[in-house]
């Protein structure tokens, strides 16, 4: 088995194990929120509920961005992860304001709401925690494999719920000490909590569908590969961004301008070489130019990565 192969069969191996958890944990916390009546819970419930439909969206969305590029979508379809990740945001914004409402409403209304049963929820919300530390080990396996974004979204609020449901159990404990309003008081904390990370969420995806930049260290490290080879002189118009799995590096490299045709495309394909080896799988697009053509103002590469010399 090819390790492409490998990375595909991790992803949806996590995306249904996603939604098997979330499915799961919607019909204990349902239970247990009936028959507690816990603000608190209700909030981890809708959370669970938000997980679902996020979780099946992201599986969908690896399930349709693994497919090869066609005619119509050359450059493949990875971006439908950072979609499927924007689409979870916004779930995850709505649960955020509804469990801020009924805590609200709770608030204003403390005589008519109460908790019981506060032990069950207690057990269930254990329950709840085991099951999520197993997602989130599966899904960091996964993602430190292929770097999905999905993947990494999902993850985000699976951690998330983590916290929730440590701070559930907090509540339900002061609950049973007759610190009733401990359990709304933590909801609408949780509900702050929810929107932050749907922000985060979001602002990854929107950096992957706009193209971002990669960052200064994968550049320099493209930069040191491409110079590290013994006929190149320079290095220009160098560009980096992602693609679901795929990392895409596109640059021009300036070789001495004696060199044949034919010279120039092997020492082009000897520096993709070792740029595809440092970044397995990447897409990587090299032109060559001859060093008498590239004028310094074009060399903005160069002067970014370039240590000035010092005057003597």
């Amino acid at each position: 088995m090819t390790e492409q192969q490998q990375q595909r069969r991790w992803l949806l191996t996590a995306s249904y194990t996603s939604v098997a958890v979330a499915v799961t944990l919607i019909v204990i916390k349902t239970g247990a929120w009936l028959y507690t009546g816990s603000a608190s819970l209700l909030g981890s419930l809708l959370d669970s509920l938000m997980d679902s439909m996020a979780s099946i969206v992201s599986m969908l969305a690896v399930r349709y961005s693994l497919q090869p590029a066609d005619l119509e979508h050359r450059f493949g379809h990875g971006k439908a992860e950072s979609l499927a990740a924007l689409a979870q945001s916004l779930f995850i914004l709505v649960s955020g304001a509804v469990l801020l409402y009924h805590c609200v409403e709770r608030l204003m209304n403390p005589a008519v709401h109460s908790v019981a049963h506060a032990t069950i929820g207690i057990v269930v919300m254990v329950i709840a925690i085991a099951m999520t530390m197993g997602l989130v080990m599966l899904q960091s396996h996964v993602i430190k494999l292929t770097s999905s974004a999905a993947i990494s979204a999902d993850q985000l609020h699976y951690k998330g719920d983590l916290f929730m449901n440590l701070s559930v159990i907090v509540a339900l404990g002061l609950v049973q000490f007759g610190y009733q309003q401990a359990d709304v008081l933590l909801g609408i904390g949780i509900s702050v909590y929810i929107a932050i990370g749907a922000v985060k969420i979001a602002r990854e995806a929107l950096s992957v569908l706009m193209d971002e930049q990669l960052g200064q260290e994968v550049d320099r490290k493209v930069y040191d590969l491409a110079m590290a080879h013994k006929c190149v002189l320079g290095v220009h118009d160098l560009r980096t961004r992602r693609s679901g799995m795929t990392v895409l590096i596109q640059l021009h490299i300036e070789l001495p301008d004696h060199l044949s045709l034919l010279e120039a495309h092997r020492h082009s394909d000897e520096v993709e070489a070792s740029i595809r080896k440092a970044f397995p799988g990447a897409d990587v697009i090299i032109h060559p130019d001859p060093a008498c053509v590239v004028p310094d103002e074009q060399n903005h590469t160069r002067q970014i990565f370039e240590v000035p010399e010092q005057p003597g």
